[in-house]
């Protein structure tokens, strides 16, 4: 892969045990016109005429949206994650805070998820979304729910990269052998705070456009011609502006981002017109229950343009309410059985996964769950 700027350079692909010094930045990668293998989708035909770009944008032949258009969906997450995003439809993916949300997603039918920073920050730390939760808190959590089902599409949250340059590259590194499928990263200063909350502060542009060129830098180091998705994310509109949030988007968009995720868009009309400005990049909508951005649903936000929704809370938040109601159940009643709902042991483990366990145990000869 070569990056050319003021100067051209190919970076190497060595790197570490996830460790890698930090990369030369002054350089914004551009235009690859010569590398058109994809990883699980299908090879485009060698076009009539050169294809072009504009000088200081970032592109790259093989993640082309072209050509994750046809083919069976890829075995690998973020190759489908990239076939989800090239093909119709609008791609929904649930908040998950641990491994049971994770199960009930899935066994619910979805088809991508989504690892909240809030949520991770709450089920693992007990602490609100404040940038209080680390790298390895998020890395932990990403191998884990990954694990359960290795297919299907994580995006993770990435907070602002947990630090400069190199720091963004060691977090793509990390959740890319994690598991996770993309990630998003934003512009608001280290000491960070959840999108939906009031006194965010925001990095200048080119700071935000370095941790966009470095996650792009290190997805394209990875061995082998790595499809991880980068997500942009900006926090500026209620600190800057519409205007400022859209132009930040369309700046990182040509350092390389390929989504572009704007938070806290308070209208239909916003969100129509967000979309338009950043099209054809897909664009990510956050919807939170009670936050800055109405209540779409997804067949709203699909019919306003949008690629990708989530909904970060849906399960931290529903979890709050069900505990809550069975704590103040047992204290009141002094006996778990209305809030099992009839659920025994068993019937848990079942949705946990037990099934699948005693499948495996008795096809490798195993006799230890005969009887459960």
């Amino acid at each position: 892969m070569i990056y050319s700027g003021k100067e051209s350079q190919t970076i190497s692909n060595g790197h570490d045990n996830g460790a890698i010094l930090a990369p030369t930045l002054a350089a914004v990668p551009f235009i690859d016109t010569t590398d058109v293998s994809v990883s699980g989708g299908t090879t485009p035909e060698t076009p009539s005429s050169p294809i072009t770009h504009a000088p200081g944008v970032y592109y790259n032949a093989r993640l082309d949206p072209k050509n994750f258009l046809e083919g069976p969906l890829s075995l690998n997450p973020a190759t489908r994650l990239r076939q989800m995003l090239a093909r119709p439809g609008i791609v929904v993916a649930p908040g998950i805070c641990d491994g049971i949300s994770a199960r009930c997603a899935l066994e619910a039918g979805f088809d991508c998820m989504y690892q909240s920073g809030a949520a991770t920050t709450a089920s693992r730390l007990g602490m609100p979304d404040l940038a209080i939760a680390t790298l390895n808190d998020f890395v932990e959590s990403a191998q884990m729910v990954c694990g359960i089902n290795p297919t299907v599409p994580v995006i993770a949250d990435a907070d602002t990269g947990f630090g400069g340059p190199a720091n963004v590259a060691r977090t793509v590194f990390q959740y890319n052998r994690a598991g996770v499928a993309g990630m998003h990263i934003e512009d608001q200063v280290q000491t960070k705070r959840c999108g939906h909350l009031m006194g965010k502060q925001v990095v200048s542009r080119e700071e935000f456009l370095t941790r966009i060129r470095a996650a792009v830098i290190a997805r394209d180091q990875i061995p082998g011609g790595s499809d991880f998705v980068i997500i942009g994310r900006t926090d500026s509109a209620q600190v800057l502006g519409m205007e400022e949030a859209i132009t930040r988007l369309k700046l990182a968009a040509d350092a390389g981002a390929d989504v572009c995720f704007i938070e806290g868009v308070k209208t239909k009309e916003l969100l129509e017109s967000t979309v338009a400005a950043l099209a054809p990049k897909p664009v990510l909508v956050n919807v939170i229950s009670g936050g800055l951005t109405p209540s779409f649903t997804c067949k709203e936000a699909e019919e306003m343009g949008a690629k990708i929704i989530i909904f970060s809370l849906v399960s931290c938040v529903a979890a709050v309410h069900g505990i809550r109601a069975a704590m103040a159940s047992l204290k009141k009643t002094g006996t778990d059985f209305s809030s099992a709902q009839g659920m025994d042991p068993k019937a848990f483990f079942e949705v946990m996964g037990l099934n699948s366990v005693m499948q495996l145990d008795a096809a490798a000869g195993g006799k230890a769950f005969e009887q459960v």
